[in-house]
């Protein structure tokens, strides 16, 4: 039986990730881990922040070093002060990169919804 409501009832959803040559190089989660290591200088807050353990947020930061062409996160050892992460330059063209390919998603499902009148 048909809905008897005809209002749009479907949506389209999609997401972003791009490959590399040991799988996922960068996605919306391995964006958000990049943003709070840039908000937090650490990757330890990062990951809490992200109620993610420790050891995943390293191995993925691990996993998108190596695939880069340059390194998306620079550590610092321990000191008086403790270590830290920074976020590259090279990591934060791809942090503008990834959301502008999610934002050029959202819009064109947006527009294929509109086309389709689902």
């Amino acid at each position: 039986m048909a809905p008897a409501n005809k209002e749009q009832v479907m949506s389209f959803r999609g997401r972003v990730w791009i490959d590399g040559k040991e799988g996922t190089f960068i996605g919306y989660g391995r964006v958000v881990l990049l943003e709070r290591i840039l908000e937090h200088g650490s990757i330890t807050k990062a990951a809490k922040s992200m109620e993610m353990s420790y050891r995943h947020a390293w191995d993925l930061v691990d996993s998108m070093n190596r695939q880069a062409g340059k390194p998306f996160v620079e550590l610092a050892t321990g000191g008086k002060g403790g270590g830290g992460a920074m976020v590259t330059e090279n990591g934060k063209k791809a942090i503008k990169v990834f959301w502008r390919f999610h934002r050029d998603l959202q819009a064109f499902l947006k527009r294929e919804e509109k086309r389709l009148k689902l």
